[in-house]
């Protein structure tokens, strides 16, 4: 019998790649004759399908269900994270040192508004 999947929920860059790693690994998927070969290609079409998916839940409204988007949001960040397994990229460097670059790009402005800041 299998192991179950670990409990703790991972909550760096790095610690969803490594649970999206053991998850493909864990159902075969690395393997040559898979049904779902992890080839770079195949993982950034999926990238993209889920990103359309995030886009249908404000098809006909604006008031798109939360719990909805949150799920195909977190289908993204899992395609991408496995895209990066495979490319052999450590997302969260890449994801700091574009943030860097855009404070550069983009100069920032006065906001009353922020900062906002997610609940830990």
């Amino acid at each position: 019998m299998p192991t179950p999947f670990p409990k703790a929920k991972p909550k760096t860059l790095l610690e969803f790649q490594n649970a999206m790693d053991e998850f493909v690994a864990r159902r075969g998927w690395y393997v040559e004759e898979s049904t779902k070969p992890q080839l770079p290609r195949n993982l950034a079409a999926s990238i993209s399908l889920e990103a359309n998916e995030v886009l249908e839940c404000f098809q006909w409204s604006e008031d798109a269900d939360r719990d909805e988007v949150g799920a195909e949001l977190a289908d993204v960040v899992l395609y991408a994270a496995q895209l990066a397994n495979v490319l052999g990229i450590d997302l969260g460097s890449a994801v700091a040192e574009k943030l860097e670059l855009n404070e550069d790009r983009f100069p920032a402005v006065e906001d009353p508004r922020w900062p906002r800041r997610l609940a830990s």
